[in-house]
């Protein structure tokens, strides 16, 4: 299924956005949180009538959320779109202060984590399959306070380069456990394979279909409609040969929360029926992750018609080679 109108998300540009956030990190750090707020919502109401695109994602998102669950106190409509963009500044600023050393991180609750236990006390490793939901920076910086757990996490950097130049600045340590991962070669799964080897466990995404112009990916129901989800993940665990775990974040009242999940111990994919096999971890992986957007909805940030795919996907430019 396309979508004439439809972005691939790694086409959305969030510069406008950053340099925003980033003012109003500065606001924060004077005078608070609620002056910081005071000063969001001309923000939002601006980032949302210049970016249509976005605001017309994040309702079809919400009307959704309301079918299934319509007890879940969501608007689908412009009120809705604005508590979920100011959800989306609230976690941006969040993942600033992570970096920047004021995110209280006593008060994020691991839930799960005794799963990991095993494995990081055989100094064995592991994949990590993550989504948009939340905040992963909080995960980031728990292995990084960690002596037994460390991270890779797998990005597509170009589309998160003004993002990620930003925390750089709040903290260097911001970009040491990051891997640019465009496409999988065989170099890449090797040196994967190596760090898991070393006890380390690899993030990646879950719930974003690739930057490629033939993206492979299975289609599973989704808050009641058949979504595209990448198989790269699984693809990856059956080259790794390793534990596979899912990974969930949530901001709430008093801190946030980190929820661990065992998926499978390994993935072996046959050589005959492989798409039946990708579309049944698929189901899965989209069971799991309704429930924990169920949970938290307005945390959901993918600001684009995640239903469809793209009528067409990037292709790799000169640009992407270039530094920013």
């Amino acid at each position: 299924m396309t979508s004439r109108n439809n972005l691939h998300w790694a086409q959305i540009n969030e510069i406008s956005f950053v340099g925003g956030m980033r003012l109003l990190f500065s606001i924060y750090r004077v005078l608070g949180r609620w002056p910081f707020r005071l000063v969001l919502y001309p923000v939002i109401v601006w980032y949302v009538l210049t970016k249509p695109a976005a605001r017309a994602a994040s309702l079809d998102f919400l009307r959704q959320i309301k079918r299934s669950d319509p007890d879940a106190g969501i608007s689908a409509n412009w009120f809705g779109v604005m508590r979920h963009f100011a959800s989306f500044g609230e976690s941006i600023l969040d993942k600033m202060m992570v970096w920047g050393g004021l995110f209280d991180m006593g008060k994020v609750k691991q839930i799960g984590r005794e799963l990991l236990a095993e494995n990081i006390a055989a100094a064995r490793g592991g994949l990590l399959i993550c989504t948009h939901l939340g905040n992963l920076e909080l995960c980031r910086v728990v292995s990084r306070q960690s002596a037994t757990m460390k991270l890779t996490v797998l990005v597509h950097t170009k589309h998160a380069r003004a993002f990620n130049k930003m925390l750089a600045q709040l903290s260097p340590d911001s970009t040491l456990n990051l891997m640019q991962v465009t496409e999988m070669s065989p170099a890449t799964a090797i040196e994967l394979s190596q760090r898991i080897g070393r006890g380390e466990f690899v993030v990646i995404a879950g719930d974003r279909i690739p930057v490629s112009a033939r993206p492979r990916v299975s289609f599973a129901s989704f808050l009641g409609r058949p979504a595209p989800f990448p198989v790269g993940p699984y693809v990856l665990a059956s080259l790794l040969q390793c534990p596979v775990y899912l990974m969930f974040s949530r901001r709430t009242r008093d801190g946030a929360e980190l929820h661990f999940e065992h998926f499978r111990d390994k993935i072996a994919l046959p050589r005959k029926d492989r798409e039946q096999a990708f579309d049944a971890l698929t189901a899965d992986y989209a069971q799991r992750l309704q429930h924990h957007t169920l949970r938290a909805p307005l945390q959901w940030f993918n600001f684009y018609d995640f239903w469809h795919m793209p009528a067409v996907c990037p292709a790799p430019s000169k640009a992407d080679h270039e530094p920013n």
